[in-house]
């Protein structure tokens, strides 16, 4: 079933991905551990998989669309089961989980918005079932049919990502959705400046990808990803494709533990950093910030209590960003 998921991927990026393929090795529950010459092949296979082949990524023999439009396969007032496809480990602790559902459809999510998943987490009192809740933005294109991808970082002591861990292909995740978080449009800024941390690039991407695939979307994009060391750096050889084909996004990556070969920043996110690499505060300016609580309330300060945006603290408060220049997801 993997291989030929990975196969499937094969068509879309035939030079890259077999790389990847032929260096894989077995590591048990459907997942693949790869070394890190793979890991860049697989990465640029999934990059070039996903900038060139729009919305036909897995099924290429996609029915035509009815005249009232693709029917989605979210619901955001009921729980629905989805299939596990497969699986492909990313980095260290980081791993790739490809859902599937009906070909003929289309997920129904909107840039920028995530999921909710949850999981069974024992009985409560009285016998019934406990969940744990937990978001996720997809990776996968939005107008992609028949599946969506999710980028997961496993920590120990994650119950739902120790969930998605213990995942099978064909175990089912229950998924509930669209949550809308940030409604992104074309050109609704001339400048839009990111902050990322971890996983906290799975947002971004999103509006990066549908900024970059508008050729009428004339939009400046200026990332800074942060992340513990250069292996932490999730679909860098992604971004870095993104990159190197469009002039409209720039990117500045920072460790804090880098390689004697890094050639990057180095620690947290400055104000330096943040001065040389994002826009200046304007009226046409937007910076979107993402990552861990730490790095939030050091960055912009984090959300308020009741999850509204809250005032801007930090690093952006002291260049003279403000609320309305701001947005935290």
């Amino acid at each position: 079933m993997a291989t030929t998921f990975f196969r499937r991927l094969a068509r879309s990026a035939p030079i890259a991905f077999p790389v990847a393929l032929g260096s894989q090795s077995k590591a048990g529950s459907g997942a693949f551990r790869f070394s890190a010459g793979a890991i860049a092949a697989l990465s640029g296979g999934f990059s070039y998989y996903y900038l060139a082949s729009g919305n036909n990524l897995v099924y290429l023999d996609q029915a035509k669309e009815e005249e009232t439009g693709p029917k989605t396969a979210l619901n955001p007032d009921k729980w629905l089961e989805f299939k596990l496809q497969d699986t492909a480990r990313v980095s260290h602790n980081t791993q790739l989980f490809r859902f599937s559902f009906e070909p003929s459809a289309e997920l129904g999510l909107h840039v920028a918005s995530c999921l909710l998943t949850r999981a069974p987490l024992g009985y409560n009192a009285e016998g019934k079932t406990k969940y744990v809740i937990r978001p996720y933005t997809p990776i996968s294109d939005p107008e992609a049919k028949g599946y969506f991808d999710l980028l997961i970082k496993v920590y120990p002591d994650g119950k739902m990502s120790q969930h998605f861990a213990s995942l099978k292909p064909g175990d089912v995740l229950e998924v509930k959705g669209p949550v809308e978080k940030f409604k992104y449009s074309p050109n609704m800024k001339k400048h839009i400046g990111m902050i990322a941390g971890g996983s906290g690039i799975t947002p971004m991407l999103q509006v990066i990808d549908a900024i970059v695939k508008n050729p009428e979307d004339n939009t400046q994009i200026s990332l800074l990803y942060a992340n513990v060391s250069p292996d932490d750096i999730l679909l860098k050889q992604k971004l870095d494709v993104l990159q190197a084909n469009h002039p409209n996004l720039k990117i500045f990556y920072t460790v804090d533990n880098p390689t004697k070969t890094w050639k990057g920043g180095v620690g947290y996110v400055s104000k330096d950093m943040a001065l040389k690499g994002l826009p200046l505060p304007a009226d046409d300016t937007l910076i979107l910030v993402c990552g861990p609580p730490g790095m939030m309330e050091h960055i912009s300060g984090g959300k308020a209590p009741d999850w509204s945006q809250g005032e801007v603290k930090g690093v952006l408060k002291e260049l003279g960003y403000t609320e309305q220049m701001v947005f935290k997801f």
